[in-house]
């Protein structure tokens, strides 16, 4: 299974909603990076992706987005695939 990771923060509804979808998918492993508590990890986030929102999510090298896109990425029949890779 691809590496997961997630720029998030604490209080982040659709951080949770992400993880959840992720869980149910069959990640046991997310890599989280609270940018609440790292304020640097917000900066190079908003580099990385031209985003300021959280949460941001890559699987593997591709920078999937936010919870929308990650929600609509599975609905297209997307999510498996790049999960699995």
């Amino acid at each position: 299974m691809a590496k997961v990771l997630m720029y998030s923060t604490a209080v982040c509804p659709y951080c949770i909603q992400a993880e959840r979808l992720l869980t149910k998918k069959g990640v046991a492993d997310i890599e989280k990076i609270r940018v609440d508590l790292q304020p640097e990890q917000r900066e190079l986030m908003i580099e990385k992706t031209g985003r300021r929102t959280v949460p941001q999510i890559y699987i593997g090298d591709t920078h999937v987005g936010g919870f929308d896109d990650l929600a609509a990425l599975d609905r297209a029949g997307g999510l498996d695939k790049l999960l699995a890779a």
